[in-house]
């Protein structure tokens, strides 16, 4: 059996592989920067602008998450002080997932399978997060760990 001759695509109707390859990780940046641009146009600082965490809403406590929105408004806009005093957690973990994403986009646009993260990374991760969760909720703690209130 002879193989079928390759018929050559014609130019434009097939993007290149490499693309091909990083779409998903492309796609993920995207609507990061989308995400982002939206947050500096529009500041979470204007209460209500964008809703009220559930968890303060129904049980009167802050999530981890809680102050997020502002937090990444504080770090696309430079402000670092107010971004740890929203919440400190995600002032940590932004950069750390931005070079995750970075590294994985890199290998993935290289043919390269994307990083594989060891066991204990998302144990350590729920760990923290929960002990976060608590410790924000301590009223000794709040000023520290509590998201900032609004201004």
């Amino acid at each position: 059996m002879t193989p079928a001759p390759r018929v050559a695509a014609s130019p434009g109707t097939a993007s290149p592989p490499h693309l091909r390859r990083g779409a998903v990780p492309l796609a993920v940046g995207a609507a990061a920067v989308g995400g982002a641009v939206l947050l500096v146009a529009r500041s979470p600082y204007v209460p209500l602008s964008y809703g009220i965490c559930p968890s303060v809403l129904f049980l009167g406590v802050s999530c981890p998450g809680c102050g997020g929105l502002r937090a990444t408004h504080d770090l696309l806009t430079g402000d670092l002080a107010a971004a740890w005093q929203a919440n400190p957690l995600w002032t940590l973990a932004a950069p750390l997932l931005a070079f995750a994403w970075a590294l994985w986009t890199v290998r993935r646009l290289r043919g390269r399978p994307g990083p594989v993260a060891p066991a204990w990374v998302p144990w350590t991760v729920l760990v923290a997060v929960v002990a976060f969760a608590v410790l924000r909720n301590v009223p000794a703690l709040v000023p520290y760990l509590g998201p900032a209130p609004l201004p």
